[in-house]
């Protein structure tokens, strides 16, 4: 008998799951985690009375009930409904794109206006769309590529939009109604007391290893579990054997300022390519905070490096190609579970990374 049922490599939602599952099932697990605390991506430190979104904005949407009720079983969770707004050069947009980003753009009031508008803009583009540009105009019309699309896309992905694939942006939402909610789920919000709170009572029972690497530390770690629960990055595990996976990274600046209230919304989108950053965050906004400072952080994309932290993942079909060698090996380890963005080399969103971990708990058991 090994000391611990699972080993979790790693300590965001995914692991999460599977540590509070093992909890209410009676098993036992150590926590191995790389950076100096838990929580993965959505973790939060309070600056100022404000809790900041250390590695970026996330807010909570699903249409999953199952997964909504999951959560609420952490923590309660706020009204907070995402309603970012677009600066391009000083100009103010609602997104996503809808009735009161076409009005301010064009100074129309109808429905029909702004579809006949985009519909003479589309025609520009023949044929199937060879490129990112070309699908954003068949999608969206010139104008709106050219203010809200363009530079934002060009500074996230570190090259022109002729250069990227046009499956980047399959769809992009357009509403012909006058409703600034960007996404489409029926629940949303922010847990009260910010993301740690669930963190904390995911793992509240577990002992944990912060400032650890696993993979230095391997085959000390798996002789201590019967399972190994792999959260961290495909390629690394296998040492690499068929070459590096890529991601894009972020960079970002968090301020402190003296004023209650510096952008009246918690997140901007700066769209031109001239701004280095992509966007502003305000992070008291995301729970309505009335303190007399604010924090805000600029996130800056970056080229990922070894040592960096992969945030997205470079899905094109040269990378889905070597991924899918390193999900054949991954098949064959038997006492290793691969899951989560990293290990299965997807962008997910939080509710998706918490069905796939109950999804993968209730298919197979624990």
């Amino acid at each position: 008998m090994k000391k611990y049922d699972y080993v979790l490599v790693g300590s965001g939602l995914y692991a999460g799951v599977w540590a509070n599952e093992a909890k209410k099932r009676g098993r036992n697990c150590l926590v191995v985690e790389k950076r100096d605390h838990i929580g993965g991506n959505v973790y939060c430190e309070e600056v100022e009375g404000i809790h900041v979104h250390r590695y970026g904005a996330h807010i909570f949407h699903t249409s999953d009930r199952q997964v909504w009720d999951y959560v609420n079983g952490l923590a309660e969770f706020n009204r907070y409904t995402n309603s970012p707004v677009a600066n391009y050069r000083g100009e103010m947009y609602n997104m996503p794109f809808n009735m009161n980003t076409f009005s301010k753009m064009w100074g129309i009031s109808t429905p029909q206006e702004a579809k006949a508008i985009i519909d003479r803009q589309r025609e520009s583009i023949f044929g199937e769309p060879q490129n990112l540009e070309e699908q954003a105009i068949r999608l969206v019309g010139t104008d709106i590529y050219k203010k809200l699309v363009k530079g934002y896309t060009e500074k996230q992905w570190g090259r022109e939009c002729k250069d990227l694939p046009a499956f980047i942006i399959k769809r992009l939402p357009v509403r012909f109604t006058y409703d600034n909610n960007y996404f489409n789920d029926l629940y949303q919000g922010i847990p009260v007391g910010g993301y740690n709170v669930i963190i904390d009572k995911m793992f509240e029972d577990c002992e944990i290893h912060t400032g650890t690497d696993y993979l230095e530390n391997k085959d000390y770690y798996d002789k201590l579990g019967e399972r190994i629960v792999y959260t961290g990055a495909i390629d690394a595990y296998f040492q690499h054997q068929f070459g590096r996976l890529e991601y894009r990274s972020l960079r970002f600046e968090t301020e402190i300022l003296n004023t209650d209230n510096y952008q009246g919304v918690a997140v901007v989108n700066y769209t031109d390519r001239e701004t280095p950053y992509t966007r502003i965050i305000e992070h008291k906004h995301f729970e309505f905070g009335t303190q007399p400072k604010t924090v805000i952080t600029r996130e800056y994309p970056a080229d990922w490096k070894e040592g960096m932290e992969a945030y997205y993942t470079v899905n094109d079909e040269k990378n889905q190609q070597l991924y899918q060698k390193y999900a054949e090996l991954a098949d064959k380890e038997k006492h290793v579970i691969f899951g989560g963005r990293l290990a299965e080399y997807k962008y997910y969103d939080m509710d998706k990374v918490i069905a796939s971990a109950l999804g993968r708990i209730r298919k197979y058991g624990m």
